[in-house]
């Protein structure tokens, strides 16, 4: 995946939450844009979670693909 479409997603607004699918099959849940940061090279995403101390340092090039969630799935 391209790292423009990652920003795209990330810099929306109204921000909408989505879930980032890794190669491996991971499935990352972004629910709120100051959890995820860019580097400015566009090579490294941190994804911060909500357990202390816990991110995720992701190579972009592993991302396969990104989910926004449904509005139905928001408020649920």
């Amino acid at each position: 995946m391209e790292i423009v479409e990652i920003r795209q997603i990330h810099n929306a607004r109204p921000f909408h939450p989505f879930i980032i699918h890794l190669a491996d099959g991971q499935k990352i849940p972004v629910e709120h844009p100051e959890f995820l940061a860019i580097a400015p090279d566009g090579h490294t995403i941190v994804f911060h979670s909500l357990r202390p101390g816990g991110f995720h340092i992701i190579d972009p090039s592993l991302v396969t693909a990104l989910e926004i969630k449904s509005e139905l799935e928001i408020t649920s």
